[in-house]
């Protein structure tokens, strides 16, 4: 159960970043165009820089999400949890869109704010399922290399309160 649900919500997240790229894309290009045909200019900017930069902000939005997608979808096809570089891109995603979704409440409506917190969901689910499936199933590498039966540095701390027993 533990496999499917992991490899569903990285699917899942993946599915969504994808066609989030899209909207954030489809959404610059039209900024864009309108900024050109308006010839609109904030503090005396060139028209023609502002939509430039505004077709190049939406690429890169589109092309950080779809690098956070491919990432999800290596690992829910590998079920294997995200590397050290996926994970710094994958948190800095969930992170970006806690703020958006901040933002989002007064500047769009709660609305936005509720799609940019189900996303959010979706990344940081995806990174505590992989997370804790490293922790339970990584085998403990003692003394011996991780083979042979279990030498004493293997057990398990005592509970709290109690005392460890010393081996002269």
């Amino acid at each position: 159960m533990g496999v499917v649900l992991r490899r569903l919500v990285a699917g899942l997240a993946a599915i969504v970043l994808v066609a989030e790229a899209a909207v954030l894309a489809l959404v610059h290009i039209v900024l864009g165009e309108t900024t050109r045909n308006q010839s609109m200019s904030i503090a005396g900017m060139d028209p023609d820089v502002m939509s430039t930069a505004t077709y190049a902000m939406g690429a890169g939005i589109g092309a950080f999400l779809l690098l956070c997608a491919v990432l999800l979808a290596v690992a829910a096809v590998r079920d294997r949890a995200p590397g050290t570089f996926a994970r710094v891109v994958l948190v800095t995603a969930a992170v970006t869109h806690g703020v958006l979704g901040a933002l989002a409440v007064g500047l769009v409506g709660w609305g936005a704010f509720a799609v940019m917190m189900v996303i959010l969901c979706l990344l940081v689910l995806t990174l505590m399922l992989y997370a804790a499936q490293g922790a339970a199933g990584a085998p403990s590498a003692g003394p011996s290399g991780g083979q042979g039966a279990p030498g004493p540095q293997d057990a398990p701390p005592p509970p709290y309160g109690e005392l460890k027993p010393t081996n002269p």
